[in-house]
């Protein structure tokens, strides 16, 4: 069986970790047969991973890390760096990741937050750079919106698989983004659905497919708040706007206090520390 379709297969059923030693001394396929003559449940028997891959790749593509369109910094993630990633726009993704920073923050953003995430968000593409974020509402979306406005291609991470958008309203978006020239990516195959883990799961994936996460407004726990905390692990640039009073704000207040995040007050600003 081939290394795509044996990747692609372990891939649903097993995370990084739970094969990454098996795969430092075997094949990808002798990793699937060995996982599937070791379940009793007979799942995996029944699974037919190359008929799989074949339907799902008629909308988006399994990329592996053999592949020239591999994005060389997810090795950054160790035991935790991907099987492979599924991709809409793969052409594009080494120039994009080339140079990709992510913009991101609260998903119930006022008009005022909002503004300033375009903001950000067109001075980062003015200057060449890729804007990537999640296409969720509020700061997400904006971005990718901005820096569309401006002519410049996006990187969309997702939590689910790229047969639908998630939020399901943002189709357009996803549309738009892999139609001009952006991409999508996601860590799930088509069909699966998004869930707390792998909400979790994908901030790590965007701010490893990074240089520099700029936090624009965040509540602390939230998805936003774990990508920076994720660009903190791998050591990327963290920036946040600092917080003007408002409580939406604790999560950049916390990390700026901490010293984990350096002060951004305004997108010339940002330039500088990029």
């Amino acid at each position: 069986m081939p290394d795509r379709a044996s990747l692609a297969a372990l891939s649903v059923y097993f995370t990084p970790d739970e094969v990454a030693a098996d795969l430092t001394r075997y094949a990808p396929a002798e990793v699937w047969q060995q996982r599937v003559s070791l379940d009793h449940t007979g799942r995996l028997a029944q699974y037919r991973p190359e008929d799989e891959l074949t339907r799902a790749q008629l909308s988006c593509r399994f990329v592996i890390p053999s592949d020239p369109q591999w994005p060389a910094a997810l090795s950054d993630l160790g035991r935790d760096c991907p099987l492979g990633l599924w991709v809409r726009g793969y052409e594009h993704l080494p120039d994009l990741t080339a140079s990709s920073v992510v913009v991101t923050g609260n998903r119930a953003a006022i008009a005022k937050v909002i503004d300033r995430a375009r903001a950000f968000a067109g001075a980062v593409t003015e200057t060449g750079h890729t804007v990537a974020a999640t296409i969720a509402y509020g700061v997400d979306a904006a971005a990718h919106q901005a820096a569309e406005l401006m002519g410049g291609r996006t990187l969309a991470v997702l939590p689910r698989g790229l047969d639908h958008a998630y939020p399901h309203t943002h189709a357009p978006l996803l549309h738009s983004i892999t139609q001009n020239g952006g991409a999508a990516v996601s860590l799930y195959r088509p069909g699966t659905e998004a869930s707390g883990a792998r909400l979790k799961a994908t901030a790590r994936l965007l701010a490893a497919l990074s240089h520099a996460v700029i936090l624009i407004e965040a509540l602390d726990h939230t998805e936003a708040l774990r990508t920076a905390e994720a660009a903190i692990a791998l050591k990327r640039t963290l920036l946040a706007v600092p917080p003007d009073g408002s409580l939406r704000s604790d999560g950049n207040a916390r990390l700026l206090a901490e010293g984990l995040a350096l002060p951004c007050t305004d997108p010339a600003r940002a330039l500088e520390l990029l």
